[in-house]
């Protein structure tokens, strides 16, 4: 039995701490873990956490440059589980909903959706204009999932870590990794 596979995608929308938080949770969490990180996106987590590029791809079980087009994430034949973009611009929101697979994160993604395996877009953006909104339609439509990294507040958060982390253990039960462990609603 293989162990757990997730593809990341980083974009370079703000919210960079999505997915660097995502890669190392997975990793706690035993799950196998490919990047593809956008050009803008390895700028955005220099710019908003410090990292490097080298720093963030050492988080993951592999990397991929999005011009490796013939990677093993760019084939139904590589089994996966899921993939998550975190964060997930509009432009590759865009691409996604109409099949522009031009470059390897576009082209996992579409993967994904073929493949009907979870494809999960953490987008960025607001507010959201037609485009946007249609856009989010037309993946829905197609088997994708598309979750705002919107944070909760029931659970009484005391920093902003806390939130990142429940919103990243939401999507990773969305993904059915298994022990995430989202914050639950236990009622009034």
């Amino acid at each position: 039995m293989r162990p757990r596979r997730l593809i990341v995608g980083i974009t370079g929308a703000s919210g960079a701490v999505y997915g660097v938080r995502l890669l190392e949770r997975a990793r706690a969490l035993g799950v196998e873990t490919h990047l593809v990180a956008t050009p803008a996106g390895i700028l955005n987590v220099h710019h908003e956490l410090g990292l490097s590029r080298n720093e963030l791809e050492a988080l993951a079980t592999q990397a991929h440059a999005p011009g490796e087009v013939g990677a093993c994430i760019a084939s139904g034949s590589f089994t996966t589980d899921a993939m998550v973009i975190a964060p997930c611009t509009m432009k590759t929101l865009a691409a996604v909903a109409h099949g522009m697979g031009d470059n390897l994160l576009t082209r996992a993604a579409d993967v994904t959706l073929k493949e009907r395996r979870r494809l999960v877009l953490m987008v960025r953006e607001t507010p959201f204009n037609l485009a946007h909104l249609r856009n989010m339609v037309s993946v829905t439509e197609m088997g994708g999932i598309i979750f705002p990294p919107l944070p909760a507040f029931y659970h009484r958060p005391k920093s902003i870590d806390e939130l990142v982390n429940d919103t990243v253990e939401r999507v990773l039960a969305l993904v059915h990794i298994e022990h995430a462990q989202p914050q639950q609603w236990q009622g009034l």
